[in-house]
């Protein structure tokens, strides 16, 4: 699957530009700024550069250790002079030494370790792009929810401007003797009424546009506005259960880290068993020094320098025989935990097999409900406007267009929610199949 790719230079762009400004956004990059702020991506990054420094220790493990050593001593009372005799002098000793170590070899400990390195960091990548995936899928149900309650909104205002006419109409009717107060009562109660569901409609937009604005990690939803996608991207060919599971398989980010971890896991129980090996190791050092005795002449420090000069080469081979168990526990340990990861594999396996299953019939019902509520939209405006016509001319009752009026508001509402229902089931397979979020 495709990564979400965060772009650092429109992250920015957004991050600087005041909301303010009245900028309709984009799915895309409501889902980029939500990348930019947001503290668990943060910590994935986090994660991922510890990853980093955590090979680079361990690449570095190939080189030699290098120390320098300087030391001051002094001596009160009896001691050793320079002619290796014990006088009641004072003495001082001044030594410099520069050593180095280097492992040769550790049962192959230095690479195991390294590779074992480099997959945690791909497990810590996969992890990061899993964290985006699902912030992606937050943004984009909840960006969808806005153009839902925006659509709604919209709806119920217009119902409320015809409801509103129909009101001048009978006004007019009654002034003309053809219609009756309660007649004229009964459509300001239908006026009041729609007006009521367009204060509600429009609360609902605005906390649509909350949810969101908390996603982007803003003060405040004022001045956010979002752009509705083109029809072209509102559905999608949909594949089989299967044919997108494979896909998933394949490509999704939390798969990827699974199976970077069982490797991990793998590795580390190499890295255990190197304990059992012996280990070589290459030494190498200089050293020098100056001592001098109280009210004795000796040696210039130049000079003592030049003759106390050591230089030593060895090599060490450590051969482990008994450590009380703590290797054969290590590797068991590194085995309970491959075998822990595996599981955690299969489990990441079926969980995805359901949400594929899930994903996919959620979207051919939503596909279908679509249809429906679409062609019961039609037929509920094609019966308003009847009843409307007829209502208008006295030859409807008032209970009859209230009918007509409550069915095409629901159907239209009806149709605004599949709709979007609809376009979030289609991109959540499409997610599926490696297809990033736009």
């Amino acid at each position: 699957m495709k990564p979400l790719i965060l772009s650092v230079a429109a992250a920015a762009v957004l991050a600087a530009a005041p909301v303010s400004a009245q900028t309709q956004l984009t799915l895309r990059q409501c889902i980029e700024m939500a990348y930019s702020q947001s503290n668990n991506i943060r910590r994935g990054e986090l994660s991922v550069e510890q990853s980093k420094n955590e090979l680079s220790t361990a690449r570095y493990q190939r080189l030699p250790s290098v120390s320098a050593y300087v030391g001051q001593n002094f001596d009160f009372g009896r001691g050793l002079t320079v002619n290796n005799t014990y006088e009641n002098k004072n003495t001082r000793n001044t030594s410099f030494s520069v050593s180095a170590n280097m492992t040769l070899f550790s049962g192959f400990r230095i690479t195991r370790n390294m590779e074992m390195q480099k997959l945690n960091l791909e497990a810590a990548t996969a992890d990061l792009e899993a964290a985006k995936d699902n912030l992606g899928i937050n943004v984009a149900s909840a960006y969808l929810q806005v153009l839902c309650a925006k659509e709604m909104a919209e709806a119920a205002h217009e119902q409320v401007g015809l409801s509103s006419e129909q009101l001048r109409l009978k006004v007019a009717l009654r002034d003309n003797g053809k219609a009756s107060d309660a007649d004229v009562a009964q459509a300001r109660s239908i006026v009041a009424q729609d007006e009521m569901n367009a204060v509600t409609a429009d609360n609902d937009y605005n906390l649509a546009l909350l949810d969101l604005s908390q996603l982007l990690e803003m003060e405040t939803p004022e001045g956010l506005i979002v752009s509705a996608p083109a029809e072209s991207e509102a559905a999608s060919v949909l594949a089989g259960p299967e044919q997108v599971y494979q896909e998933a398989l394949a490509g999704k980010a939390s798969i990827k880290a699974a199976q970077a971890k069982v490797q991990s896991a793998e590795k580390q129980v190499d890295v255990a068993k190197s304990e059992y090996w012996p280990t070589l190791s290459l030494s190498a050092g200089i050293s020098t020094g100056y001592f001098a005795v109280a009210g004795q002449d000796g040696d210039s420090f130049a000079d003592q320098l030049d003759q106390n000069l050591d230089k030593s080469i060895s090599l060490g081979l450590s051969i482990p025989i008994f450590n009380r168990f703590s290797t054969r526990n290590g590797v068991r340990s590194a085995k309970m935990n491959c075998t822990s990861t595996q599981i955690d594999l299969d489990n990441e396996r079926k969980t995805l097999y359901k949400e594929v299953q899930q994903a996919y019939y959620n979207a051919v019902a939503a596909e279908a409900a679509y249809a429906s509520s679409s062609s019961a939209a039609e037929s509920a405006d094609e019966a308003y406007k009847l009843a409307e016509a007829k209502y208008a001319q006295g030859l409807a009752s008032a209970t009859d267009f209230a009918e007509a009026r409550t069915n095409r508001s629901s159907a239209i509402s009806n149709n605004i929610k599949y709709k979007y229902e609809m376009v979030f089931r289609t991109k959540i397979l499409d997610f599926y199949r490696g297809v990033d979020i736009e």
